[in-house]
């Protein structure tokens, strides 16, 4: 049994979903999605399941980059998609302690694992970061968006600030905890391994020779996903601009930082709905597409990841806890 804590988490974020998902069927017309739906190109959506695969096999190139040299870590893609099919089944996200323990059963120390989704994650909200600045730069943003959005890019510039800090200057860092919190033995302790670890997960991306794949990659794979969001806007016979697949993913971006059900149920839609909302899309056509795109990014990746799972022999229970890897000793 989960704790009250975990419990409450869950509990909220199937609120959030379920009132998402009730709001918009509620404000949209049941007999116009089946239209739109009823006249899809699938052959533009099984495209776009292909785009979508191969986003996350960049991905994977990317995240070998971010660990130190000399690690050769395996079976990423492996990892990423077992990740992924946990995110869409487990709640709290536990895709992510599943996709750290595949990766590090083969090879990589956890921790050292860890601290490369921490930096994953940093980059992503970057480039979240420049496609919501790219918004208000070209496009008027809705109230209900734009003080989420300044949120999110405070946050995300005060996270690379700590990781440039903390690439720049380790021991300068490591002195001003020593300095801070010198009275509190255990937290001090905790921090310089936090710091430890963050360090070792730096390693990667500081190397000049991990750089330009990383940038390259990066830059790739958001520009396969935009292609993806474009072919699923065309399936459904929606000629827009090409801000328009930015705007869908930069506003995803921010709705999968919302409390959820597993698979971001919910709030994939009303970030969708949100987005084409600039570019003057109905709310029927917006959310015929939004539940279009969602499907054919979970249905695949769930099933792909399932097999995978079972290719790794290992149960979904005991990735999604990490028992093994998560029950190492942190580096000291």
């Amino acid at each position: 049994m989960p704790s009250l804590g975990r419990f409450a988490k869950i509990l909220l974020g199937v609120l959030v979903s379920a009132a998402l998902l009730a709001y918009l069927f509620w404000t949209v017309d049941p007999h116009e999605v089946l239209a739109r739906l009823a006249t899809t190109n699938w052959a533009l959506v099984g495209a776009g399941v292909v785009l979508n695969l191969f986003s996350i096999w960049i991905r994977s190139c990317r995240w070998y980059f971010l660990f130190p040299p000399g690690s050769r870590p395996t079976h990423l893609f492996t990892a990423l998609m077992i990740g992924y099919m946990a995110n869409n089944l487990l709640p709290l996200r536990a895709g992510e302690v599943a996709r750290v323990y595949v990766a590090s059963r083969h090879g990589p120390r956890f921790w050292t694992t860890v601290a490369t989704l921490v930096v994953e994650r940093l980059l992503d909200g970057l480039a979240v970061g420049l496609m919501l600045g790219g918004l208000f730069l070209f496009l008027p943003m809705p109230p209900e968006v734009r003080w989420p959005a300044v949120i999110f890019l405070w946050v995300d510039a005060a996270g690379l600030t700590c990781l440039a800090v903390i690439a720049m200057a380790p021991g300068a860092c490591a002195a001003a905890i020593r300095a801070l919190f010198r009275r509190w033995p255990r937290g001090e302790r905790r921090l310089l391994d936090g710091l430890g670890t963050m360090t070792e997960g730096l390693r990667g991306i500081r190397d000049r020779r991990h750089l330009l794949p990383i940038a390259i990659s990066s830059v790739a794979m958001w520009l396969v996903l935009a292609v993806a969001v474009w072919t699923g806007l065309r399936a459904i016979h929606l000629d827009l601009p090409w801000g328009a697949p930015w705007a869908v993913l930069a506003f995803m971006g921010l709705g999968v930082s919302v409390p959820s059900s597993p698979g971001y149920l919910g709030v994939i839609q009303a970030a969708t709905v949100l987005a084409l909302a600039l570019f003057s899309v109905p709310r029927a056509e917006a959310f015929t597409f939004s539940l279009l795109f969602h499907a054919a990014q979970y249905i695949p990746v769930t099933i792909y990841g399932i097999i995978l799972l079972m290719v790794e022999h290992v149960t979904l229970a005991e990735a999604a806890r990490g028992v093994t890897a998560s029950a190492a000793p942190s580096p000291q």
